[in-house]
């Protein structure tokens, strides 16, 4: 029997869902006894540092936590379940942590994009039973603006690369905690999982391989877009320059629990599912996307997020839910990130019109209790082009081609209700301020270049990635594996997202890693 600790924030069904695919059974931490009569405990932790903190004292958890640590019981901390062990954190000063280990959680001082979001590598500095069956050379998914910093060099089991080399993992005795999640790392991290659970107390091992420096994989995600058709079944459809219908019906290219785990399979390291229908007058607990986020989760064990509907909202009987209900209830069955779209727009064009954020904006709300890592920006813009730099009062760019009066010049018009309707703020200024809100990661549509299969825009994505410090997804427009290698080698994307070729098999998941192999850092297929 495992137990696990679940304070209320975040995507625990993913953990419960690997950890029973191993065999095991779960139950929950209740009470505070329960902490103690726990055989083997595992710490989930999710969001931010203070809030979290704050939930465990109320909860009356911080006490039993310390004492079974300090009686070396079997413990697994993940995320924030690691940093929890330590004094302090920088996000959160003066809220004090569990104390188990001496140090502090500290924020990445790195000329990268923060958080950092993805497959990187580990460095075992140990012997542990947690590596057997590993050959060193796997990666992991991280997503973490803040790292540990041990005063205690004995306790660090792997160290990882991102600007630094930071400490991804610690081990005293039968307590162990790891930055990564291994119920989002495919089946290198249920390896991890299995090894904790049958007995971290087992003989030590080495990893064969390990690497002189880790590298942050670029990202393959798969994307599905989800609408009911004209029969209201929840189908997975793809659209040209966002027109989803052919022939007067919506094109129905699979169902979406089916299509994600066959993505999974294939190697995406990510999967997004965007509701592009809206299911405005249903109650919050019979939203279609919370069914197909527990049963997609239930086999899929890669990073699931969800894009459509985050945003406040009246059901049919008259019931008020806000955009953070909404996206607690993704969170709870099985999505790791929400993705906000339109609302997005119209939140810019407050704060761009009143010179203020006012604090209870869906991007802010979500980021303060989850954490910026969960909360994605999903901008759809258009190019205009414009005969001079000075003709509009938006971020202008010269562009390599031309427009139809040989206008040199454009700017990306953001657009809401699915690409339907143009809005006055620019791409580059909505991501930046979507940053400066509480934002973590930026998903950067491109209506001109959708279902074409031409390539990505390159000259938009440089653009927004010149104005944020936050990782950039590259969506629209892949057509063939050479796209995906000239997204990675001509911008500074972390990312790149397609949709149709993969729905499709016209170019397959793994044919796009096998061509990027040893061009850039990809996650092996077989990891």
């Amino acid at each position: 029997m495992v137990t696990l600790l679940d304070y209320g924030a975040g995507n625990v069904r993913s953990v419960v869902n690997a950890i029973k695919s191993l065999g095991y059974s779960v139950r929950f931490v209740e009470r505070p006894e329960d902490i103690m009569a726990s055989e083997k405990l595992i710490f989930p932790g999710v969001g931010a540092f203070g809030s979290m903190m704050r939930v465990l004292r109320q909860k009356g958890w911080v006490e039993p936590l310390r004492r079974y640590l300090e009686a070396d019981r079997p413990f697994l901390g993940i995320c924030l379940g690691l940093q929890a062990l330590f004094q302090a954190s920088d996000e959160a000063l003066g809220e004090e942590g569990l104390g188990f280990l001496k140090g502090a959680v500290r924020r990445f001082q790195v000329n990268l994009a923060v958080p950092h979001i993805g497959w990187n590598g580990i460095k075992p500095r140990k012997p542990s039973a947690l590596f057997q069956g590993l050959d060193g050379d796997e990666k992991f998914y991280f997503v973490h603006s803040y790292h540990v910093d041990p005063e205690d060099p004995d306790v660090v089991l792997t160290t990882t690369d991102y600007g630094v080399e930071f400490v991804s993992a610690v081990q005293k005795g039968r307590v162990v905690a790891v930055q990564f999640h291994p119920e989002k790392s495919g089946p290198t991290g249920l390896n991890i999982l299995k090894n904790f659970l049958e007995g971290v107390e087992a003989p030590g091992v080495l990893p064969p391989k390990s690497p002189a420096r880790t590298h942050l994989a670029k990202r393959i995600i798969a994307c599905l877009d989800v609408r009911t058709n004209d029969q209201g079944d929840l189908v997975v459809t793809k659209g040209d320059q966002y027109d989803v219908r052919e022939k007067g019906a919506v094109r129905n290219l699979g169902k979406p629990v089916d299509l994600a785990r066959r993505y999974y399979e294939e190697g995406a390291d990510e999967i997004t599912f965007l509701n592009i229908t809206g299911f405005r007058d249903f109650p919050l607990k019979d939203l279609p996307m919370l069914e197909v986020l527990e049963r997609t989760s239930e086999n899929v064990f890669v990073p699931l997020t969800i894009g459509g509907g985050i945003r406040d909202y009246v059901d049919k009987d008259g019931t008020f839910y806000s955009a953070l209900d909404v996206a607690a209830a993704y969170f709870r069955s099985g999505a790791d990130k929400v993705s906000i779209g339109s609302d997005a727009v119209l939140i810019v064009e407050d704060v761009l019109r009143t010179g203020k954020a006012t604090g209870r904006s869906a991007i802010e709300t979500i980021s303060r209790i989850y954490g910026s890592q969960a909360v994605v920006i999903s901008i759809d813009p258009r190019r205009v082009y414009v005969p001079s730099p000075e003709a509009v009062p938006h971020r202008i760019i010269e562009t390599a081609f031309p427009g139809p009066q040989g206008e040199r010049y454009c700017w990306y018009e953001c657009t809401i209700k699915g690409g339907r309707e143009g809005r006055p703020v620019d791409a580059v200024t909505l991501a930046r301020v979507c940053q400066d809100l509480g934002a973590g990661e930026i998903l950067l549509n491109c209506i001109d270049r959708d279902g074409t299969n031409s390539g990505f825009d390159l000259e938009l994505i440089n653009a927004v990635k010149e104005a944020v410090t936050i990782p950039v997804i590259a969506s629209s427009g892949a057509g063939c594996a050479e796209h995906f290698l000239d997204v990675f080698t001509h911008t500074r994307a972390e990312s790149a997202l397609a949709a149709g070729i993969f729905h499709r098999n016209e170019v397959p998941i793994g044919a796009v890693k096998a061509f990027l192999d040893g061009k850039v850092p990809i996650r092996p297929l077989r990891s």
